[in-house]
């Protein structure tokens, strides 16, 4: 995982008028667990939401008026309106405990079916992973060179080394559709091809009457 710092304040008071307070403030209020026992603090609402709104996940240094621990994010709550950040937990890293991380699933390769007319489907757009902190990496890279339209890469197709992934593994991951434009060419060319055997039936049968009219007219002129 990538790493950031953060600076947080020790909390005097803890509870809605404090929470409150602090908001008004530009701060959010935060608890780390995974000690003895949980600090509550707070930090500025500017520099936990660039970590909040990144793409990424980040082990994030805390420095709490000098103490300094290692930490994850671990459960944040948002404001229902304006999208900030009301409350967020953080549990510290212990690098002997395995922790659950959402990994973000980014590629890499262009697809031959994408390059064919097809559409890359992504129905994850991450996955959560079980494994030491020192051993998650930052995301999950999946090579989608070889794809084709209507294959895909299951979780069962993932190996990463010293994590688990804790989902289904029968569920898609990746996957190469055929796009609606493509149906629709697929479609007309299908009618033209029909209409073209459908012209060419009804000329054989034009062509067939006439000569057996013909033949008819030829048979009654040698009889006269």
């Amino acid at each position: 995982m990538k790493k950031a710092q953060l600076s947080g304040s020790l909390r005097v008071n803890v509870g809605k008028k404090d929470s409150s307070s602090l908001r008004r403030e530009g701060r959010v209020p935060c608890v780390l667990y995974g000690s003895n026992e949980q600090v509550h603090f707070s930090v500025r609402a500017v520099d936990i939401h660039k970590l909040i709104f990144s793409p990424d996940v980040y082990r994030i240094e805390l420095n709490i008026e000098g103490k300094k621990v290692m930490s994850i994010i671990q459960e944040k709550q948002m404001h229902p309106v304006r999208d900030t950040a009301v409350h967020v937990d953080f549990l510290e890293l212990n690098d002997q405990k395995q922790v659950k991380v959402n990994l973000p699933i980014r590629t890499k390769g262009s697809s031959i079916g994408v390059m064919n007319g097809g559409k890359l489907r992504k129905p994850y757009r991450m996955l959560k992973v079980v494994g030491l902190p020192n051993a998650i990496p930052e995301e999950i890279m999946v090579d989608i060179s070889s794809l084709k339209i209507g294959d895909s890469i299951r979780v069962s197709e993932l190996d990463i080394e010293g994590i688990n992934i804790d989902a289904p593994e029968n569920a898609v991951v990746i996957a190469v559709k055929t796009a609606r434009n493509v149906i629709e060419e697929a479609v007309e060319l299908e009618e033209g091809e029909e209409s073209a055997e459908g012209s060419v039936d009804e000329g054989k049968e034009e062509s067939s009457g006439k000569e057996s009219g013909e033949k008819g007219e030829d048979k009654g002129a040698e009889g006269n």
